[in-house]
């Protein structure tokens, strides 16, 4: 399951958002905060953390053709936030654009470093390309940052299956099951993947579907 991010600590050089509008969108009112926000850029066009907000709205809102035009317009007026690009990734991944994702999810990783939303939702990139060893050091990376992350590990887990190392993905969901015993996904993955093992029919597990979300 990708993480999503928020706009809060978004910063931009000698450039602020209208408060009040920020107001309404923290507040999740989002109708007025994408009228608020409409406002700004009325006055401000250039103002790029406005568009970045507006699109932000938009995508809560479920328009999301609305929320990429805004994510592209904040980039071209120079914004260079993770939390815009780890956004805009996502929203690539939805719509099946992994391409695109990677590309602009690798940007986020490089501008927020420290940020364990960005290296495992690259991961999931990766994973979907079938870059699994990218995959593996993007999760690793993102666990390192953040080690209580089920989705995190329970993806790790997958991407070892996918890879072929099956002591490794039993080991993961072993224990994520044994630390998180509500969380379903690992014990339907490790459920699956031991179905293989017990058949000894491992050629299937790397193609089988593992559960990346609850």
């Amino acid at each position: 399951m990708a993480v999503a991010a928020s706009t809060q600590s978004v910063g931009h050089d000698e450039q602020v958002c209208d408060p009040l509008a920020d107001y309404f969108l923290g507040m999740e009112d989002y109708n007025e905060a994408i009228r608020r926000h409409q406002s700004v850029i009325r006055r401000e066009p250039g103002n790029a953390l406005a568009h970045y907000h507006l699109g932000f709205a938009y995508g809560e809102m479920g328009q999301h053709g609305k929320e990429l035009s805004e994510y592209q317009a904040a980039i071209n007026l120079g914004l260079d936030d993770w939390q815009l690009f780890l956004n805009l990734g996502l929203l690539y991944l939805e719509n099946g654009q992994v391409r695109q994702a990677s590309d602009v999810l690798r940007l986020a990783t490089l501008l927020g470093p420290e940020r364990a939303e960005t290296h495992f939702n690259l991961a999931l990139a990766y994973e979907r390309l079938g870059l699994l060893a990218q995959a593996e050091q993007e999760d690793l990376l993102s666990l390192q940052i953040d080690p209580e992350q089920p989705d995190a590990r329970n993806t790790l887990g997958a991407i070892y299956a996918e890879e072929g190392k099956y002591m490794r993905a039993n080991e993961e969901w072993t224990e994520l099951v044994s630390s998180n015993p509500d969380y379903s996904p690992a014990r339907t993955n490790l459920a699956i993947l031991q179905q293989y093992q017990r058949s000894d029919s491992h050629g299937g597990a790397e193609s089988s579907g593992f559960t990346h979300a609850p």
